[in-house]
């Protein structure tokens, strides 16, 4: 198969290691390992410090399925997959779709969730919020409906902007799919990563017969670098393809990851709540020092996750806007081009603990700029 590059991973593989600022970062400051273990029970040390870096289970070792277990209504391991997010994703779109089928998919969005389709030859249609305020109509979604769509791609909280749905929407979305038979894969990195006094969504796989749930440590839990994700479905023969699937990339999981795994979850308040804190106070601090600002045009408040999509006052591309701004300054934003969204947008990230010192920064360079238009 012959896919394109990944433009955002690409982006970031040249600024994220390398930049003094981090503005827009999706994740949260990633724990140490030493958190992670002071937090553990007696139990879980054990399997620390026995732990064998042999082979695991393909599925992944059933302790791990069952401390992910407890945060679903689903109860058999059976009904579980562990393996990189990205993998799974991955895998998912070759399982369930083939060059004659249609699949809708929310944009903007993350690129995987419309380059892997894309690369299936599968004809793609995009489910589009209003602009800025980022709201998605199930009406828009029902039109977007063929006789071969075989897939809805969801992702909520949704990363860029930050919207999310409302129970009622989402159980309109699950009767549009259960209507045509559809699957609904549905990327939640973001799940629990709520605002205020927003209410929670379910994991699609609690809904919907054919309901996919993705979750993982990346973002809820701080814990990017273990790549541990995982599918949760009712669909046991979509799972066991899933397996199979998987056989011919990462065969099985990091035994350490795993374990560390096994730990967040059982712990999950631990790691969450530090992050909400952060989230939210950030968010506050951002609202006020738009306020200030001619060339941030408009900023809607994420309602859920832990990133929005800003839109600025420019003369010039959002591309050009961020290499610009991370020559001068260090700061590194994404641009919208790299959601292949039009418009001068920037993605901003509210899960880091320095974000007030780079606002600082990123007000100084604001200052010295004319905006494009006198719209305050």
């Amino acid at each position: 198969m012959k896919i394109n590059d990944f433009r955002l991973e690409r982006y970031f593989a040249q600024h994220e290691f390398t930049a003094k600022y981090l503005l827009s970062s999706s994740d949260c400051d990633g724990y140490e390992l030493n958190y992670v273990l002071e937090n553990a029970s007696i139990e879980e040390l054990k399997l620390w410090e026995n732990l064998k870096l042999g082979y695991t289970e393909s599925e992944g070792i059933p302790l791990l399925r069952e401390a992910i277990l407890r945060h679903y209504k689903i109860t058999s391991i059976k009904n579980v997959v562990v393996a990189t997010p990205g993998e799974l994703n991955f895998i998912s779109m070759n399982v369930l779709l083939g060059s004659t089928d249609h699949a809708i998919t929310i944009a903007p969005c993350y690129q995987s969730l419309s380059e892997v389709v894309k690369s299936i030859n599968c004809e793609l249609s995009y489910w589009k919020p209003s602009k800025n305020d980022w709201i998605f109509n199930t009406e828009d979604l029902e039109k977007l409906i063929q006789k071969n769509t075989k897939l809805i791609i969801l992702n909520f909280p949704h990363n860029p902007t930050g919207s999310y749905l409302t129970k009622s929407q989402l159980n309109e979305i699950v009767a549009i799919a259960r209507k045509h038979d559809i699957y609904i894969f549905s990327d939640e990195m973001y799940h629990k990563l709520i605002i205020d006094d927003v209410e929670e969504l379910p994991p699609i796989c609690d809904v919907y017969e054919k309901g996919i749930s993705l979750w993982g440590t990346s973002k809820t839990f701080g814990l990017a670098g273990l790549r541990t994700g995982w599918l949760v479905c009712e669909d046991q023969s979509f799972l066991k393809r899933i397996v199979a699937f998987k056989d011919y990339l990462s065969i099985c999981n990091s035994a350490p990851s795993e374990i560390l795994t096994i730990m967040a979850l059982n712990n999950m308040n631990l790691f969450l709540e530090p992050n909400l804190k952060k989230i939210n106070k950030n968010i506050f601090i951002f609202n006020e020092f738009v306020k200030k600002q001619e060339v941030i045009t408009s900023f809607t408040p994420p309602k859920a996750g832990s990133t929005s999509f800003i839109q600025l006052n420019i003369n010039s591309s959002s591309l050009q806007f961020s290499s610009q701004l991370v020559k001068e300054t260090g700061i590194m934003t994404v641009p919208a081009e790299m959601f292949e969204y039009e418009g001068e947008y920037i993605r901003v990230g509210f899960g880091r603990a320095n974000f007030p010192e780079i606002l600082e920064v990123f007000d100084g360079y604001l200052k010295e700029m004319k905006p494009a238009h006198n719209n305050k």
